[in-house]
């Protein structure tokens, strides 16, 4: 909410910094608990941001990459999965590689190197009674992807049988992952169907990225 003659977001009577640019739509609001500015992404969102921000999101069999530059101070992060149909295809696998290439590519943007980055993954959970496992699927291409592209993650949170709420720092490169046991509601499950269901009818995302 904008106070009245201005264009900055106000939150629970805090002004929260100034998104960057294309990320405007992206939610945010004040965190009071830890007393922070917060950006909440979806299944298919990501965040960057030059300021010291909290990216929160609730991953089943989705993953999400948690990377900063050590020495730029920018950081970001983003939530996937690879359409059905697994991470042994390309057509599959262009998706994950269209996530994570332009999560890194807005970094790069904000005078983030490669040299300098830190990454952290989490996610990936066999949630649901499916016989098909998908958070498997994306595991293996997220470290295939870093690999190929001569990175590593320093942190790995992945698999098992519970989703995950994560909320990480983007300026001090702060993972915390709380495991959710017992789900409420279907909420999780069915935004991640409508999400996968949204992948296979859109056709393919994005070209070649070049990574530097």
């Amino acid at each position: 909410m904008s106070p009245s003659g201005s264009g900055a977001l106000v939150s629970r009577g805090h002004v929260l910094p100034a998104a960057v640019p294309g990320f405007e739509d992206i939610e945010r609001y004040w965190d009071p608990h830890n007393e922070i500015s917060a950006a909440k992404i979806l299944p298919g969102e990501f965040y960057v941001t030059r300021s010291d921000e909290l990216i929160v999101t609730v991953l089943g069999s989705c993953v999400s990459a948690c990377i900063r530059d050590l020495r730029a101070g920018v950081g970001g992060m983003n939530h996937f999965m690879l359409p059905g149909g697994g991470a042994d295809t390309s057509a599959a696998a262009r998706y994950g590689a269209y996530a994570m290439e332009t999560l890194l590519n807005e970094l790069f943007k904000l005078g983030a190197t490669k040299r300098n980055l830190e990454i952290k993954l989490t996610g990936g959970g066999r949630i649901g009674a499916s016989r098909t496992d998908v958070g498997q699927w994306n595991i293996d291409f997220v470290r295939k992807f870093l690999t190929d592209e001569g990175l590593d993650a320093i942190v790995e949170d992945l698999g098992g049988r519970n989703p995950r709420k994560v909320l990480y720092f983007a300026k001090t490169g702060k993972l915390r992952v709380l495991k959710i046991r017992e789900l409420h509601n279907d909420t999780l499950q069915r935004r991640e169907q409508t999400y996968e269901a949204r992948l296979k009818t859109s056709g393919s995302q994005g070209g070649d990225v070049e990574l530097f």
